[in-house]
């Protein structure tokens, strides 16, 4: 007997509920977007049918609030809910009252939730099924004697696991035997904060292992069966970064086996819907359980374009109660396919988050982008810092690699740093072309500069942007109209020109000869002259030494956001301002390094502290970072308390050295 769905509510924001949209209006159903404050013109919102306001930006106040999510649903006539990724999709609590309220959940059960989404009970109902599991300690009896003693059996290295959630949290990798009472410690304090539940498991590490997972499908007919499976092994702190599909590693018998285990796990938990099971693979392509995620994954598009299928629609026709459309026999495997993540974050600072305006975007043409991004949109620090999924199809491997690397270089995205450089440098890598794709890729083969990037702008850079800073702000010229710079002056005369990008000023001067422009570097004696092919509100061309040269860029009155293909910088024009960030001699600044809120302040005012101590921590885009003081000294705190928002580079603190404190007392 069918099930009769007519409207979906999404419990979801950003890119995954505009890809559960798409595929809803596709099929025909009304959709309901539901926002925060912070998500008020997002791009679900836009394309819902309806969308309905749940509170502050605060997820515990919006999106994690599960009553206001069914209270939305019943007041717009919705009849099922689907929950996305993330957020409550991995929440049996919401699965059980979405049921009591007459709505269908568009996932599995919540005791299959409950089940998979601890480690511990998992585990046992994988042994149970034969599925093979990692060697290791899964009991209830949780005592730091115990895991102790098992871990010493197990041996090292050993991994201590958090039972509850994922993303790394409550995860500690031990190799001696005198680390593990201080990190059992540690890993149960972060999985009690995170998850609200401080029960371990340990197993043995498996080193540099392969990150491989097998998507499955059941309906409510008691069919199951497995679409293939993707090679998620790129990653950093245990956070994917790029996934495809089918693995460059995985022979056609392991991924019968594999399937067939993730299909017996499945039946194990009389699982429905679209799940996800995990396995880390060894050298000698033994795998192991790793875990099941009872959601639609942020990877699911690569098997989409390899097999040809929907899973969103798939998802919307099991929750209707419909079979699924087709048998394990029927299922196929065509091409390669490789997805990337699109973060705003920062490579060059430590994968630092970033929040800003986006003032240009453009994804490429020739790959498939799933995202929430639009023009002049807020990145604000509330939320995960992913805004797109870029993902290319090719016949095999080394074509999909190649339409990745151009998929990214067409993609344009100005106004925030993002990780765009990054992915691409790792795709048009060696490395990643070759056979040596382990979870341990990121720390091998990405470490450095030539892979992270660089925050010091070549002279090139420098030249266009000096040569936008003069040029009129609103113009369109090619080559036949040159452009009238933003003074008058004579031919020959070298103007002055200061920028200011990643704490450094630079001192260019810029002569105008007629068709061309010199830019001279006076410090370094470097030198160009560009000649302007084109100039557009976003786009600069210009031909040096016989070559042609484009960048993408926006700029407001003073700072130019750019991007040469190599990196993404932000100048400001300085020429006729004070110097930028001085500080008084003897003193120095600790800054909010982005967006978010002060969760804690570690010292008082007129506290002496030592160079590298934390004088706060603050929490954005779901993570924490110390704020530290770089010199001795003593604090003077900004008026600044536990709980309040502050801007990037807002200052919090100032710390004097002791003469300094003693000169202003007098």
């Amino acid at each position: 007997m069918t099930q009769i769905i007519q409207k979906i509510l999404i419990a979801n924001r950003g890119e995954i509920a505009c890809r559960i949209m798409k595929t809803a209006h596709k099929l025909g159903f009304f959709t309901v977007a539901v926002y925060s404050d912070a998500d008020r013109n997002a791009l679900h919102v836009q394309q819902a049918d309806e969308a309905i306001y749940l509170g502050a930006a605060d997820p515990t106040s919006s999106y994690l609030d599960s009553e206001k999510i069914i209270k939305a649903a019943l007041m717009t006539q919705a009849d099922s809910i689907h929950p996305g990724y993330g957020f409550l999709s991995e929440n049996a609590d919401f699965a059980d009252k979405c049921a009591q309220a007459g709505l269908v959940f568009i996932g599995p059960s919540a005791d299959a939730i409950t089940l998979m989404g601890s480690k511990r009970l998992s585990k046992i109902a994988m042994l149970n099924a034969n599925v093979p599991c990692i060697p290791g300690y899964e009991g209830s009896d949780q005592t730091d004697t115990t895991l102790i003693e098992k871990a010493k059996a197990i041996g090292f290295p050993l991994m201590v696991k958090a039972s509850a959630g994922g993303g790394g949290k409550g995860m500690r990798l031990v190799h001696e035997a005198d680390e593990l009472a201080a990190q059992i410690s540690t890993a149960r304090s972060e999985a009690l904060n995170a998850f609200g539940n401080d029960e371990l498991i340990l197993e043995r590490a498996l080193i540099a292992p392969r990150h491989i997972e097998i998507q499955i499908f059941a309906d409510h007919n008691g069919n199951t069966v497995y679409l293939g499976e993707r090679d998620c092994s790129v990653q950093r702190r245990h956070q994917k970064v790029i996934e495809e599909a089918p693995s460059p590693f995985v022979t056609d018998a392991l991924r019968k086996r594999m399937g067939e285990a993730a299909v017996a796990a499945a039946k194990a938990c009389q699982y429905c819907g679209a799940g996800t099971v995990e396995f880390l693979v060894d050298s000698d392509r033994q795998f192991y359980f790793l875990e099941m995620n009872t959601r639609l994954q942020v990877e699911h598009p690569v098997t989409e374009l390899v097999t040809g299928l929907d899973l969103v629609e798939w998802q919307l026709r099991v929750a209707c109660k419909e079979p699924l459309p087709l048998t394990q026999q029927h299922i196929q495997i065509s091409g390669h396919a490789i997805e990337v993540r699109l973060y705003a974050e920062e490579p060059r600072q430590h994968f630092m988050p970033q929040t800003g305006k986006v003032k240009v975007w453009q994804p490429a043409s020739d790959a498939r982008t799933d995202h929430c991004v639009y023009k002049n949109m807020e990145v604000s620090s509330h939320y995960d810092p992913m805004l797109a999924k870029i993902i290319v199809h090719a016949d095999d491997r080394t074509s999909a690699i190649r339409k990745m690397a151009r998929a990214l270089s067409k993609t344009q995205i100005i106004g925030i740093n993002t990780n765009k450089h990054f992915l691409q440098n790792i795709v048009q890598s060696e490395a990643f072309a070759g056979s040596d794709v382990t979870t341990a890729f990121i720390e091998q083969y990405a470490q450095d500069e030539a892979v992270q990037g660089s925050l010091t702008p070549s002279f090139s850079l420098l030249a266009k942007a000096a040569l936008l800073f003069t040029l009129p702000r609103t113009s369109n010229h090619d080559v036949l109209s040159p452009p009238t710079p933003t003074w008058q002056h004579s031919t020959g005369v070298a103007y002055p020109i200061d920028l200011y990008c990643n704490d450094v000023t630079t001192s260019l001067t810029v002569t105008d000869e007629g068709k061309h422009f010199r830019i001279c570097h006076p410090k370094t004696e470097a030198e160009a002259t560009l000649t302007l092919v084109s100039h557009s509100a976003t786009s600069l061309e210009v031909e040096s030494d016989h070559q042609r040269s484009r960048v993408c860029f926006a700029k407001t009155d003073d700072i130019l956001f750019i991007d040469d293909g190599l990196g993404h910088f932000a100048f400001t024009c300085v020429t006729h301002s004070k110097a930028v960030n001085q500080t008084k001699q003897g003193t120095a600044q600790v800054n909010a390094v982005m967006d978010g809120v002060i969760v804690a302040l570690l010292v008082e005012q007129g506290d002496a502290v030592s160079a590298g101590d934390t004088v706060a921590i603050m929490e954005a885009m779901k993570m924490e970072h110390p704020l530290k003081a770089t010199m001795n000294g003593i604090v003077q705190l900004n008026a600044i308390e536990t709980g309040d928002q502050v801007k990037s580079k807002q200052v919090i603190a100032t710390i004097l050295q002791a003469d300094e404190v003693t000169h202003e007392q007098k």
